[in-house]
C-alpha cells in the first residue's frame, strides 16, 4: 500500500462558479503530493469539453455577492445571465484568478486522472469528440474503487 494521500472529487455541476472548485482543489492537491482523481458526471461533463462556454447565474444562489441588489425577478430577464457571467469573468480576471483553462490545463500537467461518466455520456448522447484529449471513461464502480482508498473524498 502506498504512502502516497489520495483525493477523490465528484464534480457535478457545468457552470462557470462550480467550474473553479473541483480544479483548484484537485491542482493544489497534485502540487502537494497527492495522488488526484475527479470523476466527471452529469452537469459536470460540460467542465471536460474542448471547447467551453461556461455561464454563471444567480438564480438559485442567493449568496452570489453582486455589485448592487438585483431582484430575483430581474435576474430572469434575457441577456442577464450573459451580463452576470461578462461581469464574473471581469472581476476574476482584474483579481488575477487564472482561467478555467488554465486551472484544467494544470490539472491535466499534474497528472490528475479525469474519468467521465460513461453512464452520463450515454444518457446524454454526449459525441466523445467534443471533450479534451486524455480524460478516461467509466462509471461508479471506477470512482469508488479509487475513492475507497482516498484520505479525502469530495462532493462538488
Amino acid at each position: 500500500m502506498s504512502d502516497e494521500k489520495k483525493l477523490a472529487i465528484i464534480a457535478t455541476k457545468g457552470s462557470l462558479d462550480w467550474a473553479y472548485p473541483p480544479f483548484i482543489l484537485a491542482s493544489t492537491a497534485a502540487a502537494l503530493g497527492y495522488e488526484t482523481q475527479i470523476f466527471f458526471t452529469f452537469y459536470g461533463l460540460q467542465l471536460l469539453k474542448k471547447n467551453l462556454d461556461l455561464k454563471v447565474t444567480s438564480v438559485g444562489n442567493p449568496a452570489m455577492p453582486m455589485p448592487m441588489p438585483v431582484p430575483v425577478l430581474m435576474q430572469t430577464l434575457p441577456g442577464m445571465q450573459g451580463m452576470m457571467t461578462s461581469m464574473m469573468k471581469k472581476k476574476m480576471k482584474s483579481k488575477g484568478v487564472a482561467s478555467v483553462d488554465e486551472l484544467r490545463e494544470l490539472c491535466m500537467e499534474a497528472e490528475v486522472k479525469m474519468i467521465a461518466c460513461q453512464m452520463t455520456v450515454d444518457l446524454f448522447d454526449m459525441p466523445t469528440n467534443e471533450f479534451i484529449d486524455g480524460i478516461e471513461y467509466g462509471g461508479a464502480a471506477t470512482f469508488f474503487e479509487f475513492a475507497g482508498e482516498s484520505d479525502i473524498c469530495l462532493y462538488i
